[in-house]
């Protein structure tokens, strides 16, 4: 099926997309710097000040989260996640739509689980209260449940753009 019927909505899509995930970019950025500078503010209290500030691994805890879930639903969108494409690489054209279907539609799956168990996950821990931070422990799963929701919708966006015969992805050996 040919994408000039829906060229004008694929484009929507597709800015939108790109939106969000530069935002998740500039928060997994962001996180990263924090993430540098508590942990000098962290060796500069134990061996300076010989105070070594103790919330600096909670706040670590939850930026590593923060960028894992964040950074892999980008991954997602720009098709840089982790994958073998010798497979797909190697076969014609019609088989080579069916694995990156297959690929896509596990690939939402494994989201939507994402998004559905963590959560659950968040609405079970947010009674209880990190020590040393005070805020919610569902803190700690909220990016698992957003990176799930992510990964979702960026694996919904290929799969449309595949079957609208718009996709553009090619494999890195390509």
């Amino acid at each position: 099926m040919s994408d000039a019927l829906h060229r004008p909505q694929l484009q929507s899509m597709s800015v939108v997309l790109d939106g969000i995930a530069l935002l998740c970019k500039i928060l997994t950025g962001t996180a990263l710097v924090v993430l540098t500078v508590i942990f000098g503010w962290l060796v500069f209290g134990r061996y300076v000040l010989n105070a070594t500030p103790t919330w600096v691994e909670q706040v670590a805890l939850l930026l590593v989260m923060l960028i894992a879930f964040l950074g892999a639903a980008v991954g997602v969108h720009e098709n840089t996640h982790l994958s073998v494409s010798i497979l797909r690489s190697s076969v014609s054209k019609p088989v080579r739509f069916i694995l990156l279907g297959v690929s896509d539609l596990a690939m939402a799956g494994f989201g939507g689980l994402m998004l559905w168990y963590g959560w659950q996950l968040t609405l079970f821990k947010w009674g209880s209260l990190i020590p040393l931070l005070q805020v919610p422990e569902g803190l700690r799963s909220l990016p698992l449940t957003i990176g799930g929701g992510l990964i979702l919708l960026f694996s919904a966006g290929h799969l449309i753009r595949l079957f609208l015969g718009a996709d553009e992805r090619a494999d890195s050996i390509e």
